[in-house]
Parts: structure tokens; sequence; C-alpha cells
């Protein structure tokens, strides 16, 4: 990887240089000649500061560069690259993160560069910021296309504890607690391995800061159900500065029971979690998906529930005798009862029904066309016991019934009646006489069903 932010030498003299990597008219049409205005710091290790300011740009090769007082110093994040020691870390690192953050609290609010890439720590604890929208523009050509150690959404001091907190994961652990393409969304949701399963030996009070620092994307409610303790940046940094300047040793030596137990643990964690964010991530991205699907179950459940309810309330023929059905199937027949009539029969008697059907239909257009709540049909005995005159052109139903046991038994299970009746009609100015022969089963739940009507009619 060829560096863009590096110290290169300028007329046979150090210099910092920001390699643009664009041809003289694409810097002039590109308007990067603004950067030599853009200031950057130096931070001395006592606190004092002085501001960073470009000197000129020149054409190394087709490609123009700026350049601007030299600063001696290694770069943070090549510092960061660096493999650490399984009982210390990366004391070099670590020297020049302390630093960092100590110049970081000296600047306050300053806007300072916080990309590592941007920063160049001294040996004796001097940091230089480069110029932020100078340096990202290097470091995106150099293939840095994601800050892996900054949350865009944090600002001021929030983002360079963030900044520090992650700094200081890598250097104890060597990886980077987030990583790969949907990094800022693992950051915005604190999704990462907790530093002390990552490295069980650090200081307890170390390893909560850096969770801490960790968690400052997230929102109050989100922050509590992590377990982070809600603390600004200012003080996550300051109390980060007192731990790695103090005597307090950063790790300590754990037996193998522990360390075993905390595997155990760190193996639930991660599964937990994993669990966790392949579901919600999976519930978000298909949001309106499962929506339809839910909305479709729900439906489907409604339908079932009202299938059931009604199955549960429709009428039956249960505790009736056989006789007692057939009287109730010609009441039934009068009142247009046509749910009762289905329960009598089986099989039987479709012609019926739909006449009771199509002529309670009818009569119940009439009410809402006539708007009244008042019954149009008169059932042909309460006509009759009322007198009976003619003409009867809302009457309807039966009259003169007579029932007579034919034969069978109900041991049996099967029974035989005659059935003889005038039947009343709205639509027919004449009495219909019927005889019907009908044939009762038990049906499976041991009720009398009607499972034959013989008609004969004059």
């Amino acid at each position: 990887m060829e560096l863009r932010v590096r110290v290169s030498n300028v007329d046979n003299s150090p210099a910092m240089c920001f390699d643009t990597g664009l041809d003289p008219r694409s810097f002039a049409r590109t308007k990067m000649s603004q950067s030599l205005i853009e200031p950057g710091y130096i931070v001395n290790a006592d606190g004092s500061h002085d501001v960073w300011k470009a000197s000129g740009v020149n054409d190394t090769g087709g490609s123009m560069r700026v350049y601007g007082p030299e600063f001696q110093g290694k770069r943070l994040d090549l510092l960061l690259d660096e493999i650490p020691s399984p009982s210390t870390g990366n004391q070099e690192a670590l020297k020049a993160v302390t630093a960092w953050i100590k110049a970081k609290m000296f600047l306050g609010e300053t806007r300072s560069a916080l990309n590592p890439g941007a920063s160049f720590v001294s040996p004796d604890g001097g940091v230089f910021f480069a110029p932020e929208y100078l340096s990202n523009r290097c470091l995106y050509l150099e293939g840095i296309l994601q800050d892996p150690y900054n949350c865009p959404d944090l600002l001021g001091m929030n983002a360079s504890a963030f900044c520090a907190g992650l700094m200081l994961y890598k250097i104890f652990s060597g990886v980077r607690p987030f990583s790969g393409a949907e990094i800022y969304q693992d950051m915005r949701e604190g999704i990462f391995l907790p530093v002390n399963f990552a490295v069980p030996e650090l200081n307890d009070n170390l390893a909560g800061l850096i969770r801490d620092a960790l968690l400052l994307p997230l929102d109050k409610k989100r922050f509590s159900k992590k377990g982070g303790n809600l603390k600004s940046g200012v003080d996550i940094l300051t109390n980060l500065l007192d731990i790695l300047s103090g005597k307090e040793p950063l790790f300590a030596e754990l037996p193998d029971e522990k360390i075993e137990q905390i595997e155990k643990e760190k193996r639930t964690f991660i599964f937990r979690q994993n669990f966790s964010v392949k579901t919600g991530r999976f519930v978000s991205a298909n949001r309106f998906l499962l929506t339809g699907v839910a909305i479709g179950l729900l439906f489907a459940f409604f339908v079932i529930f009202s299938m059931a309810n009604s199955a549960a309330s429709r009428q039956t023929t249960a505790g009736m005798t056989s006789e007692k059905v057939v009287s109730v199937y010609y009441d039934a027949f009068s009142s247009l009862n046509h749910d009762l009539m289905e329960a009598c029969v089986q099989g039987a008697g479709k012609q019926d029904i739909a006449a009771a059907v199509n002529l309670f239909a009818v009569y119940r257009q009439r009410q809402v066309y006539e708007m009244t709540s008042k019954i149009a049909v008169v059932q042909a005995k309460v006509w009759k016991a009322g007198g009976g005159e003619l003409p009867a052109p809302d009457v309807f139903g039966v009259t003169d019934l007579t029932l007579k046991h034919m034969g069978g038994s109900e041991s049996e299970g099967l029974m035989f009646y005659r059935a003889d009746y005038n039947l009343w009609s709205p639509t027919e100015d004449y009495v219909r006489v019927r005889g019907d022969n009908l044939t009762l089963k038990l049906d499976k739940k041991k009720n009398w069903r009607i499972v034959e009507i013989d008609r004969d009619e004059r």
C-alpha cells in the first residue's frame, strides 16, 4: 500500500506531505487548492498547541502534493496495526493513544481529525492532527474506504471517546471490535464482543470504560440494556487517562478455572448475539413481507375462529326425539329458520331449505327498502288462529300438520314417519296439500336427523 499521508522530502528537506492523486487540471477543478488554508494542529505534551498550515503544492510525477512543516512522529494507525504482546499489549501504540487522548482533551471542542491515519505521535508525547478534509481524501486513495475507528453519528468529545475506546480494544486484543460490510450498523447497534471476553486478563475498570465508550452511539434505552454505565465522552476520557497514566496494573493473572468459565460465557454470548442480530436484521429487511404474512395469518386465525365459534353455536337436534325433530323441521320451515332446518336434516330437504332462504331474502330486502323492522311475513298457523281470512299475500307456512309413526325403532337407529299438512305461500292464491314420507337416522353424535323426504302433493 502506498502511503499518501507521510513525511517525505521537498526540496531536499523533510516535510509533511499529502499526495492527492490528482493531476494539475483535476486539482484545480475540484478546488483542492482550498485545502491550503485548512488548518491542522500540533499539540505538545505540556498542553500547548500550534496551528499547522500547508506551505505549498508541488507536482510529483503528475500528481499534485500538498506539503507543510515537518512533524517528527509515527502515524498512529500504523502503530495500531502492529501485533500486540499477549501479556502487555502493544506498549508503543498504548503510549501513543494515551498521548492522543491527552491532546484531544487539551483541544477540547476544537474540531480536529479523528482518523488515526491522520494523526502522528512523537516520542515525547506530542501529537499532530492533519487537516481533516485533506487527509481523508488521501486516506481514501490508500484504500481506507471506511474509517474503522469512528462512528459517523458522534460528535465532539463523545466521538473522541468512542475512537479512543476502539483503539484501546485493538491494542489489547489485536483485532477491532467492528469490521465487515455492516461495520457502521454494528457500531450504531452496539454489536461487538466485549473486551473482557476478548482479553479476560484485562483490568476490569479499563474493560468497563472501553465498553462504555463503544456503546456511546446507542440511545439511552438501548445503552442501559447493553449494561453500560452512562457517562459523557469527557468522563470516559478522563477515567481512561487516570488508569493508563497511573500505577494500577492493566493485566491480572487468572486461574485456569476462571478462564474456562469466561470462555463458556463468551460462547454463550456470541451465540445469543448472533441469533439476536440475524433475527432482528432479517425482520428489518423483510418487514413489509412479514407484515403481509402476519396480516394473512391473523385473517386465517380470524376465519378459523369464526368457523369454530359458528360451529360451537350452531343449532343441533341434540336431546330431541325422532318425532320432535320432524315437528321442529316443519315449524322452522314456517318461520323461515333455515339454520334450524339444516340442523334437522342430513342430505334431505334441499328444496325446502332453498325456498326458505329465498323467501327470507326477499322479505329482508323489503324491510330495508321500506325502512322498517316490522316482520313482513306472517306464519300460516298464526294467520289461521286469527281467523285465516283471504286473500293472504304475506302468509307462509304449514297448517293442519298431522304426524304418524310408520315403523322403525329407536334401538335400531331408524324411524319412519308420515306427515300430512297444508302449505301456504305468499306467491300463490291457493293452498298446497302435501304428504311427506320421512326417514330418520341417528348421526355420528347419536342425534336424530331426517335423511330422506318422499313427497306427494295435490
